[in-house]
């Protein structure tokens, strides 16, 4: 049997159009035309024989042919750009010592850390999970060479990797209208997720108490999947069986917290920028397939 070669610029505008949400935010995220990207799925389409979009001019929606595509476009494009990274940087080699706070998308460290290494295979990486003054603090005794972790309000040190979302959360099941005084899962002051969930329920005048605290996020995370209460989590933490509360549910808008990195500064610096640039690409990935979920299905 004969195979036909799909177009990976044709993939890769496909996938740019379901994390984005339309042709127009695809171009511009991909340096071209509106009408460019449209004849890259038109041939996309023509290949595969099937439909991978339903558009008119209210809405966009992936066809179920369109949502099975996306699980394989997005496999080979993974594939394709560590294909590339592994023979232009195979160079890289030595030892690091990193701390990574364990709020950070818990799920996927493992494999975005085997990731690395497989593209990476000389360079030898410590990982040191805990909660971020804990980190920082091993930083500054060189226990670790480097530190991925939240920035404190009116902390200047640092480089900002990204803003993480922090919402309010709690199990499916708990009913937060019979809540008098609303009950809260915490970590132990200080902690920012902490203060300003403390000071967002201030500002609203509502009543509240702390009924759980936990040292790791792991533990305020399966206290609030029992119901015993509410919590300011990372929305990359956050597990899919856990409910975020919005505005329309009482609770205030929560400002976004910032992934900073520490130690940049103190040698390595190199080895150091390879890993946060790969870092920070799949960071930014997991965000992409998060949003890609808002198209709708339809059949084809």
């Amino acid at each position: 049997m004969r195979y036909t070669d799909l177009d990976l610029e044709g993939l890769r505008a496909f996938v740019a159009i379901a994390d984005t949400g339309g042709f127009t935010a695809a171009g511009s995220l991909l340096g071209r035309s509106q009408s460019a990207v449209s004849i890259k799925i038109r041939k996309l389409e023509e290949v595969l024989g099937r439909q991978v979009f339903i558009r008119t001019s209210r809405s966009l929606a992936l066809t179920r042919d369109g949502d099975l595509l996306l699980t394989y476009a997005r496999r080979l494009l993974a594939l394709n750009d560590e294909t590339v990274q592994r023979f232009a940087q195979n160079e890289a080699s030595g030892s690091l010592r990193l701390g990574v706070a364990e709020y950070v998308v818990p799920e996927y460290l493992p494999d975005l850390l085997a990731r690395f290494r497989e593209i990476y295979p000389a360079v030898d990486v410590e990982v040191r999970v805990g909660g971020s003054a804990a980190l920082v603090t091993a930083l500054d005794k060189g226990e670790i060479d480097l530190v991925i972790a939240k920035r404190d309000d009116g902390e200047t040190r640092g480089e900002v990797l990204r803003r993480e979302a922090l919402v309010w959360a709690c199990s499916r099941g708990f009913d937060i209208d019979t809540a008098d005084i609303l009950p809260l899962c915490v970590l132990p002051a200080p902690c920012i997720f902490r203060s300003r969930a403390i000071e967002a329920l201030k500002v609203r005048d509502r009543a509240w108490r702390i009924v759980y605290t936990s040292d790791s996020v792991n533990g305020v995370v399966a206290a609030v999947r029992a119901g015993l209460g509410v919590s300011a989590i990372a929305e990359s933490s956050l597990p899919p069986e856990l409910r975020i509360l919005s505005e329309e549910d009482g609770f205030p808008d929560l400002e976004d917290v910032e992934l900073t990195v520490f130690g940049l500064e103190r040698g390595k610096t190199a080895l150091k920028k390879k890993l946060i640039s790969f870092f920070q690409e799949r960071l930014e990935t997991l965000d992409a397939g998060r949003r890609s979920g808002r198209l709708r299905l339809v059949a084809p």
